[in-house]
């Protein structure tokens, strides 16, 4: 499935902000959804995991979880960050 990638501005500055070393890691989980996603088979490197019906989590780094929707036109990167942000995001419905 290849659809075009669209990030969320507040994801590119929260991506800034981070270290050089996370920053990169996460870039390149970002882009490796382009080529994995709808191919299940390949999903266990990023840890893919659906949390709604267009709502998804990958690993960025080990401690850092990114979401994203799959929407008809695209993929949308909608958020970045740890384990506990991740699960208030869920918590306050940001995301459906």
């Amino acid at each position: 499935m290849k659809k075009p990638l669209v990030i969320d501005p507040t994801v590119l500055t929260r991506l800034a902000g981070l270290p050089k070393d996370q920053r990169i890691a996460c870039q390149l989980a970002i882009f490796g959804l382009l080529e994995i996603f709808g191919r299940p088979h390949l999903h266990t490197g990023l840890s893919i995991r659906k949390l709604g019906p267009s709502l998804f989590e990958c690993r960025g780094t080990i401690h850092l979880r990114i979401l994203f929707q799959d929407l008809p036109g695209q993929l949308l990167i909608c958020f970045i960050g740890d384990h506990d942000e991740v699960k208030q995001v869920l918590r306050d419905g940001r995301f459906r």
